[in-house]
């Protein structure tokens, strides 16, 4: 059996054994051989479902109505790591706020912990339509962040002074599966798009806590959390959008922070969670291609999403090519210096740090299953992250038959940021 694991900007092929059990999954069907994937949207599909959104706001007024009270306008968008297509929406949110001169509207780039953009990249994330538009693009900066309370849970919101400047607040994104927040998109714009680096370590501590998990919403400390400060910090509108395996917008939804993204959630959780009938011995897993595996600390949720699919001394075969590397130091010098598993599952309930909470996640996987990884990473690099390095898919799953039993049973998620496989 022939399959493409994305890879990259590109994807490879792997050539499974005649006589392999494999089941192959992904977002709202089974996509395997007998289910192909539905036809993707096109542009004006695309576009007739932002304005379908836009003309049916959830628990909000019209963007129009609320920008024609405003003064000064903020649009709060994903940075370069996330798949979120900001341009392909963006110039019909600003039509929305024609009232608006473009001097007076702000496109807020949410890098929470990550790195600044280019000026390039930018452009990229927005389209050269809005960029030439006179519209302000602004990267977070962690030094311009500004007291503005405490949540119940205790997490102290610093925020950027140019969002919190606005008194239009819009914030955009994409809805998925998040390994401990439940799903992205809503008020994970800000919290942690927008805040200083002790906010985002104040909420994401919570990730510890059992009901952290991807899908959970309700009884999850980390998303309450979120959507509590995006209430106490203030958001006007929220405008999410729901991707295909094309990176396609396939459903958006718009409205308030909390009722339309719970909406779009629901309509995510129906297509994306896949339940399988037993964990499988090998699982050959791909974020699903760049951004998603620009680097190891975008990857990793991948290996939790699909770490309920394993049985326990299985193997995970992780295709994630990690042209940037690791991403983020911190991750970085955990992973590198782990050791053993256990060392670093001991060590985060002794000292949470931001980075080093994504090294335990790993560890945890891989205490109980082998990861064999198909990257860019130097193959002494593998080593040190106690995983096996491999070149191809094939070598990768041969290995991985020679230590399960002959029978084996495997999975393929092709998408694996996009969905929570498990038995």
């Amino acid at each position: 059996m022939r399959v493409e694991i994305p890879y990259g900007d590109g994807a490879l092929e792997a050539v499974l054994p005649d006589g392999l059990d494999v089941t192959v999954v992904g977002p709202g069907c089974g996509l395997g051989e007998e289910s192909p994937p539905p036809v993707s949207p096109t542009e004006e599909d695309e576009q007739a479902e932002i304005r379908r959104a836009l003309a049916e706001p959830i628990g909000a007024p019209p963007l129009s109505e609320l920008a024609a009270k405003a003064g000064r306008a903020a649009i709060v968008v994903s940075d370069v790591t996330r798949p979120c297509p900001s341009y392909r929406f963006l110039p019909a949110l600003l039509d929305e706020l024609s009232p608006l001169a473009p001097g007076d509207v702000s496109i807020l780039f949410a890098l929470g912990g990550h790195r600044a953009h280019t000026r390039e990249e930018q452009v990229r994330l927005v389209g050269e339509e809005v960029a030439a538009a006179g519209v302000r693009l602004v990267d977070l900066d962690p030094s311009r962040c500004r007291p503005v309370g405490t949540t119940s849970r205790g997490t102290r919101l610093e925020v950027f002074e140019e969002y919190l400047d606005a008194d239009l607040r819009v914030c955009t994104g994409n809805i998925e599966y998040h390994y401990f927040a439940g799903f992205s998109g809503g008020a994970k714009a800000v919290v942690p798009g927008l805040c200083s680096y002790a906010a985002i370590r104040d909420n994401h501590s919570m990730m510890l806590a059992p009901t952290a998990r991807a899908g959970i919403i309700d009884g999850n400390p980390v998303r309450e959390d979120i959507d509590e400060a995006g209430e106490l910090i203030g958001i006007d509108y929220i405008f999410n959008v729901l991707l295909d395996e094309q990176k396609r917008i396939c459903h958006a939804v718009a409205g308030h922070s909390v009722t339309a993204h719970r909406a779009g959630c629901e309509v995510y959780d129906r297509r994306c969670d896949l339940r399988v009938p037993e964990a499988a011995d090998i699982v050959i897993a791909s974020p699903g291609g760049r951004p998603k595996d620009i680097n190891l600390y975008q990857a990793q949720k991948t290996l939790d999403n699909v770490a309920g699919a394993v049985r326990d001394g299985g193997v995970v075969v992780l295709v994630a090519r990690c042209g940037e590397g690791f991403g983020q130091k911190v991750f970085e010098e955990w992973m590198t210096g782990m050791g053993t598993p256990q060392v670093l599952i001991d060590r985060i309930q002794r000292e949470f740090v931001l980075g080093g909470h994504k090294a335990a996640a790993v560890a945890g996987l891989l205490a109980r299953a082998d990861v064999h990884l198909v990257s860019d990473f130097p193959d002494e690099t593998v080593r040190s992250m106690c995983m096996t390095p491999f070149a191809t898919v094939d070598d990768a799953v041969a290995a991985a038959l020679e230590k399960t039993r002959g029978d084996a049973r495997c999975l393929v998620v092709p998408h694996g940021s996009r969905v929570t496989a498990g038995a």
